[in-house]
């Protein structure tokens, strides 16, 4: 460990920890789902939420916590060549803490229908019309080669929705720069139990328990 030697004029020299060795790491935990496992059926089953919440995402945040602990061990003996190899579980499993903890958010028993006020003039404004941006987010998330996400996302700099799909876990934000503000799981582990392999079924599915509340109060808060 390093140590900083401050002096002053008035006494000798101090010996102060640095900021790593006062401030440990907390850990990352997998959050609680805001309904029951069950509340979203019959268009998403007890079963697949147990097993997607409590093994699926549990197995992400139990491998982020490893991976951040090797970081920064890497980082502290400044192992270069073991920072780069870690990058890629980074990004795996912080991309899947990420997502899935939007996506819990993103689905309510009490969801469906449309959005109102400021996002739904901003989803009428950037794709015409709410039936065309379900269309658009619909087929860019059955077309996601293997597994991924469907995102609607808020791109700051140029003041607009936009629509992206991102492989495996890649987060939206960290890859693409646009603030996630709807994600929808493609992943197999997401439907597979309820709708087979048949991932359009499941998509026409999910848009009975969207959340807008949720995902009005994402883009309300990117654009402040």
């Amino acid at each position: 460990e390093y140590f900083l030697l401050v002096f002053s004029s008035r006494s000798s020299a101090k010996i102060i920890a640095p900021l790593g060795c006062l401030v440990s790491r907390q850990k990352h935990t997998l959050p609680d789902l805001p309904y029951d496992y069950g509340a979203l059926e019959p268009h998403i089953n007890a079963e697949i939420m147990q097993l997607h919440h409590s093994k699926h995402h549990a197995t992400y945040v139990n491998n982020l916590n490893v991976v951040e602990d090797k970081y920064k061990e890497a980082l502290a003996k400044g192992d270069v060549t073991t920072q780069v190899s870690l990058q890629p579980a980074l990004k795996f499993n912080g991309g899947g803490h990420i997502n899935h903890t939007i996506f819990w958010t993103n689905l309510s028993p009490n969801g469906g229908g449309e959005p109102k006020g400021e996002l739904m003039e901003a989803i009428k404004r950037d794709f015409g019309s709410f039936a065309n941006f379900k269309e658009k987010l619909t087929a860019v998330s059955v077309g996601v080669q293997g597994s991924g996400w469907g995102w609607l996302g808020y791109n700051k700099e140029q003041g607009r929705l936009q629509i992206a799909a991102c492989a495996n876990q890649d987060p939206l934000q960290g890859t693409t720069g646009l603030i996630p503000l709807l994600g929808i799981d493609v992943w197999e582990h997401a439907y597979y139990l309820q709708y087979k392999n048949v991932r359009p079924d499941y998509l026409k599915a999910i848009w009975n328990v969207i959340n807008w509340e949720n995902v009005s109060s994402r883009y309300a808060t990117c654009k402040k």
